[in-house]
């Protein structure tokens, strides 16, 4: 424990053992996260808000940048985490928010941090128990200092393999939510989230490795940074290399001057 990928079953036998962390959040309801967690989560959890805790402030470089070092040092000390614990992290969303966390420990060489493979949905439905109220964990020293590994910025995409992993009308530009230009990256390919999901968890290794194996050295992007780390995620149950991430996203590309495409095709 933890392994990359968490069955339900699994955790509920090592309760207290790994700490856990609820990475609720949905689009246009900031408050989502925190109030579902206090209505039910996974004994002892600990509620992590991606907009505080695992981003700073939205601006020209995307609507979910990463904090700076020191900042998330600060982080994971007041949510408790020292530099050897073993740490699992859920959402409800299959994986795409919570992934952030696994990834951001990941980037600086935390190796002991794995997802919970379905969520909390994959936990009520094993009937495990579910405790209401807020977890305040034990302030810890996480030892610094840190980088974080693997991130393209927005002028080293230039000959890198880029790969959108929204969904396939936001990469077409049929529909777009929240950033100011429909569309995608020029040269982009589109490999949505869900090609690694089967009923709402991870799909078998095989399978994993028949869609991202023929990846080359793949940069991964999506509106802001956070369902990218899912892919990267994936990539790992594949057996494959860590792949880099561009943070900044389409959420940051959108809002420079650079030229946006439209349509099925990446040019």
């Amino acid at each position: 424990m933890p392994n990359l990928l968490v069955e339900p079953e699994l955790l509920a036998t090592n309760l207290g053992q790994p700490k856990i962390f609820d990475v609720r959040w949905k689009l246009g309801d900031p408050d989502y996260g925190r109030r579902v967690y206090l209505e039910g989560h996974v004994p002892g959890a600990v509620f992590v808000d991606l907009d505080t805790d695992l981003s700073r402030p939205p601006g020209r470089d995307g609507r979910h940048p990463l904090p700076d070092p020191a900042t998330f040092l600060a982080t994971l000390g007041r949510l408790g985490i020292e530099s050897d614990d073993e740490v699992v992290v859920y959402d409800d969303a299959t994986g795409i928010v919570a992934a952030r966390m696994w990834w951001m420990l990941r980037s600086i060489g935390h190796a002991r941090v794995g997802l919970l493979d379905g969520g909390i949905q994959g936990w009520i439905e094993a009937s495990l128990p579910i405790e209401s109220g807020t977890v305040e964990p034990e302030p810890a020293s996480y030892p610094g200092p840190i980088a974080f590994s693997g991130v393209v910025a927005i002028d080293d995409l230039e000959g890198r393999q880029l790969v959108d992993v929204r969904a396939a009308e936001r990469y077409r530009g049929e529909f777009e939510p929240v950033d100011p230009r429909p569309g995608h990256i020029p040269g982009a390919l589109n490999l949505p989230t869900t090609e690694a999901m089967a009923e709402g968890r991870f799909a078998g290794r095989r399978h994993l490795a028949s869609v991202y194996g023929r990846l080359d050295d793949p940069v991964f992007s999506c509106g802001s940074g956070v369902n990218a780390c899912h892919s990267a995620l994936a990539m790992i149950a594949a057996g494959l290399p860590m792949p880099d991430i561009y943070i900044g996203s389409y959420s940051e590309w959108s809002r420079s001057d650079r030229r946006v495409a439209t349509g099925p095709e990446p040019v």
